[in-house]
């Protein structure tokens, strides 16, 4: 507060002119100077606007409080915003970080027919120009000691802020799903993406580029393709406690293409605390022999904000 009256006085002095006379009465000046020390704008306006109405003949000394004002106000936003641009380039390492836990059950469909436990993990960290993003998940089932359900996915996404909407992405995921027939899929992809949607509730993130893909099967020769990658991000906040999400992406192959799909419905229960609701679809076009193309999972988990 001393820092935006400082401002304001020094706002005054840059506006008023040496050979001003300032002879607005005492008591209206002190009432615009309590607005002004309140720092909230549509307190001052009011103030101001009432100061016009009852004193034409000062028009001049209020216009030069309120400029002082709005002159202290940007200055005061332009030093805050330096102060917290440089609290984010110094930060360590491991420092702005915040995620989600998840634990739960899931259902699933296609090559195998299970319940089992899933648990899931995501990492984030927010920097000036970068965001770097860690995701995992962990879907396992056991049955007399025969698994049947065993599928593991871990990534990492770093972006690069360009624009206010355009971005760079880069992604290094591996993927293992032994059910599904293969025990270890890589995919490296680099390209940029756009987000027409950011705020009041809604966002949307489309992205695309190319990838190299590696697919070690069980039961067949390795795969090493050239591919493309699009995706998208929706979230979308429906009440104050209940957020929708959709993502989905494509990795188009010469041999094989995998779409996926991951429909999910959050429910707030405290602060940190939520639960979720989610439907995923993976669909192979070209699957391992003996295998079909269509998997789906449901899962009913426990989330954790830190």
């Amino acid at each position: 507060m001393r820092k935006t009256l400082t401002l304001f006085s020094a706002a005054v002095a840059l506006t008023a002119s040496p050979a001003a006379a300032f002879d607005l009465p005492e008591g209206v000046r002190a009432m615009i100077e309590a607005a002004i020390d309140s720092g909230d704008p549509a307190k001052v306006a009011t103030v101001i606007e009432l100061a016009r109405q009852t004193h034409t003949e000062d028009a001049a000394e209020i216009d030069a409080l309120e400029t002082a004002f709005r002159t202290g106000q940007e200055a005061a936003a332009q030093q805050q915003a330096a102060a917290e641009r440089e609290a984010i380039e110094n930060a360590g390492i491991f420092e702005r970080w915040g995620g989600k836990g998840q634990v739960g059950a899931f259902r699933s469909t296609g090559n195998s027919e299970n319940i089992g436990l899933t648990a899931a993990l995501r990492l984030e960290r927010e920097g000036a120009d970068w965001t770097h993003l860690l995701r995992g998940n962990a879907d396992y089932q056991e049955s007399r000691g025969v698994v049947t359900r065993e599928r593991f996915l871990a990534a990492y996404e770093p972006r690069l802020q360009l624009g206010d909407n355009l971005f760079a992405y880069g992604l290094t995921q591996f993927e293992r799903d032994r059910i599904s027939g293969f025990s270890a899929r890589y995919i490296v992809s680099g390209g940029f993406g756009w987000s027409p949607i950011d705020g009041d509730g809604i966002s949307l993130a489309l992205r695309a580029g190319p990838a190299w893909r590696y697919t070690d099967f069980i039961a067949e020769p390795d795969r090493e393709r050239l591919a493309g990658l699009a995706a998208v991000d929706f979230d979308w906040k429906v009440a104050d406690r209940i957020t929708a999400t959709q993502d989905a992406s494509a990795v188009v192959a010469s041999n094989n293409t995998t779409l996926s799909s991951l429909t999910g419905v959050e429910f707030g229960v405290t602060d940190r605390l939520s639960t979720r609701v989610s439907y995923q679809v993976d669909y192979e076009s070209d699957p391992p022999v003996g295998k079909v193309d269509t998997d789906t999972i449901t899962r009913f988990t426990l989330v954790y904000g830190f």
